[in-house]
């Protein structure tokens, strides 16, 4: 080694002798001061860096719908349940009808109170003829009997509340007014005691069949020949039975043909009305005109029971 570069080495040496590196703990201390900032620098970069990539995903996707719960999940109620508060449940209240209050029943729906049986009848529950069946003659309130004689049977008697008859007298539609009438009724009304007028017209079908023939009344030898016919479309129920006999003449002599006389009893509710035709001088009824005025005689009987 030259002269040169060992003086140079003493020199530093003394040099650093000279200087105090202070204690180890200071310097211990800044190293550990400088090692923390680096860290927390680093960290609040990542922090910041973070931070900017949810900004930006926000601004980028919008946020998410609502998504329903699946079928069948419960929903929670705003009223407490029995199990909470320890009693039983409130009843449930029915919807309700606008304009209709709670607990009232639709009209012809089950449960409506049944109509009340009446107790009077009123001229108004009577069925007037077509103008051209009148005659001019007023129908007449009689005491009559409502049914011919079917071999003594007696019929519902005991179940009767009111009972009205009359006569009443009618012509075809073709006949011209002025000419004889062609035929007549005993026309009645009857209220039986509720729940008896079914039985009446099934009494009165087994009278039919019980009372096949039959007699007139007194020395004469002409029979009546008694059998129900199909019938429907009158009233709740209807009973329809013809009378059949050997025609005669004014001078009681046969006349080769049958004189046909045809008896309906219908029943509406607790009323029965009977329309018994009798005929004129012999004429025999015509179906279609006791169909019309049977007709006539229920919607009479439905304005008066409402």
């Amino acid at each position: 080694m030259s002269r040169e570069l060992s003086e140079l080495y003493r020199s530093l040496a003394a040099d650093a002798d000279a200087r105090d590196p202070g204690l180890p703990d200071v310097l211990r201390h800044q190293a550990d001061r400088r090692a923390r900032f680096r860290a927390a620098g680093g960290t609040l970069a990542a922090g910041l860096v973070v931070v900017g990539v949810v900004i930006g995903a926000q601004v980028v996707t919008p946020p998410p719908a609502s998504v329903p719960a699946p079928a069948g999940t419960p929903t929670p109620s705003a009223s407490p349940s029995p199990s909470a508060t320890g009693g039983s449940p409130s009843p449930s209240v029915p919807p309700t009808t606008p304009g209709r209050s709670p607990g009232t029943t639709s009209p012809g729906a089950t449960g409506t109170q049944p109509a009340r049986t009446p107790t009077s009848i009123p001229d108004r529950a009577f069925f007037a003829l077509a103008p051209t069946n009148q005659v001019g003659i007023a129908p007449e309130f009689r005491d009559e009997a409502v049914l011919p004689n079917l071999c003594g049977a007696d019929i519902g008697g005991e179940a009767v509340v009111h009972r009205r008859t009359r006569l009443l007298i009618y012509k075809l539609p073709q006949t011209p007014k002025g000419y004889v009438p062609d035929g007549s009724y005993t026309h009645s009304i009857t209220i039986y005691r509720a729940g008896r007028a079914d039985e009446v017209l099934k009494e009165l079908r087994q009278a039919v069949r019980d009372c096949p023939e039959q007699k007139w009344p007194g020395d004469s030898e002409v029979r009546d020949r008694q059998r129900l016919l199909p019938d429907s479309g009158f009233g709740d129920e209807s009973v329809l039975f013809e009378m059949r006999s050997a025609g005669q003449d004014v001078n009681g002599d046969p006349t080769g043909a049958d004189v046909v006389r045809l008896v309906r009893a219908i029943r509406v509710g607790d009323v029965v009305t009977i329309l018994w035709e009798h005929g004129w001088e012999g004429t025999s009824s015509q179906r279609a005109q006791v169909d019309a005025d049977g007709r006539r005689a229920v919607a009479a009987i439905r304005r008066w029971l409402g």
